[in-house]
């Protein structure tokens, strides 16, 4: 019998990843998909960084460099914390890895023992808990609805903190509801930490992706005691639409930082060199082509809500970054032939061809998630099949 890692072993699959490729699948058998399940730009990676990649591949820098990434991108990251964020790091104490999600790993990995603590909320990103429990940690799961904007308040953080508490993790905007957290929710939130020696992550990877007038605060921009006690994540991969170039990075305590170092030593060494040639062209370059990129998402994003709000018996909180919305279906998933909302989200990509990712992944079992990540006629064409299949099936449904 196969003896598995026991830790591997209880970790559960992506289903965002088994939803998109069912969907490609599907799309690759001749139907007539709309995807709303990408965790991704659609638009193709910006020229003038393509063109970055292309020199540096015929300049020759083919080869290893530094495991925490080269001294150029490390100092571009270091200038773009402190112009955008106001946080003052040495290329000391970053360190580039193979996307925002292998940076998050690393943190949790470094920072978590056995039985330590890790507290987020619900809706939560997919991988939150199958990396605390790939560090022999313990998800501490806080429930947010959507009268409480889906943010943890500082009660409720109070109530699930215990002696074993060791990080707090802060997504914002988030994935999957797009909400922000405000200047002075995150103070009150950081008091707390420092009061209780909680380290933070913050988890910034939508950080250009913001509509309407909200203001984007780094939690570690919020006083020295806050700032010694987080690790800030971001990349390229949303705000550059350089997904599959896969550089992220963290900032952090030095000390903290040289574990991350040691630990990506010995796993997988540096991020692709021609990747970050690349990531330094974006990040030195003006924001011409993300504010292109997100006037477009914040189009998109009016033009869903207002699709959705013809369907009454669908319910939303409005986001104010990223590309998602996060719908209440539970009046179709407890409606008499209902099911659970995965089964829903099964019946739409089955029965109407639209993919979306149901809300059991996100730790909210109500919910389905709809990216806005995709044209505007085929967010028309979408939410019209969405529409239409509820109608189908649910005319006696009660609203």
């Amino acid at each position: 019998m196969l003896q598995v890692n026991r830790r591997v072993k209880e970790m559960l699959g992506s289903t965002t990843l088994a939803i998109t490729a069912r969907a490609k699948e599907l799309a690759a058998q001749g139907h007539d998909v709309v995807n709303f399940g990408a965790g991704e730009p659609d638009f193709d990676t910006p020229d003038f960084i393509k063109k970055a990649g292309i020199k540096a591949i015929e300049k020759g820098m083919t080869k290893y460099t530094p495991s925490i990434g080269t001294v150029d991108l490390r100092e571009a990251i270091a200038a773009k914390f402190q112009k955008d964020n106001g946080l003052v790091y040495k290329p000391s104490q970053i360190v580039v890895s193979c996307g925002a999600k292998h940076s998050l790993f690393n943190i949790i990995q470094v920072l978590v023992d056995d039985g330590d603590e890790v507290i987020f909320q619900a809706p939560y990103w997919v991988s939150y808990p199958e990396m605390v429990k790939a560090a022999g940690g313990r998800s501490v799961i806080v429930p947010t609805n959507a009268a409480s904007g889906f943010k943890i308040t500082p009660e409720l953080l109070k109530k699930h903190i215990t002696p074993k508490t060791r990080i707090l993790i802060i997504n914002s905007p988030s994935n999957p509801t797009g909400v922000m957290y405000g200047k002075e929710e995150l103070a009150k939130l950081a008091e707390i930490c420092v009061a209780h020696k909680i380290y933070v992550i913050s988890d910034e990877i939508y950080e250009k992706l913001i509509y309407d007038t909200t203001v984007f605060t780094s939690i570690a921009s919020l006083g020295k005691a806050i700032f010694d006690l987080t690790i800030t994540v971001n990349g390229v991969s949303k705000a550059y639409a350089m997904t599959g170039w896969r550089i992220g990075y963290a900032a952090g305590p030095v000390e903290i930082m040289e574990y991350i170092k040691k630990y990506q030593d010995h796993s997988t060494s540096n991020p692709t060199s021609i990747s970050q040639a690349a990531a330094v062209e974006a990040l030195k370059a003006s924001t011409e082509s993300i504010d292109q990129m997100c006037q477009i998402f914040k189009k998109r994003r009016d033009l869903m809500l207002a699709c959705l709000d013809k369907v009454p018996q669908l319910s939303y909180i409005r986001p104010q970054g990223a590309f998602y919305v996060f719908c209440n279906f539970a009046k179709i998933a407890n409606s008499a032939d209902g099911g659970s909302v995965a089964a829903v989200a099964a019946k739409l990509l089955d029965d109407v061809k639209v993919a979306a990712i149901p809300g059991d992944s996100f730790g909210a079992p109500d919910y389905i998630r709809f990216s806005f990540a995709t044209s505007e006629a085929r967010i028309e064409e979408g939410i019209k099949r969405v529409a239409g299949w509820i109608a189908n099936q649910h005319s006696s449904l009660k609203v």
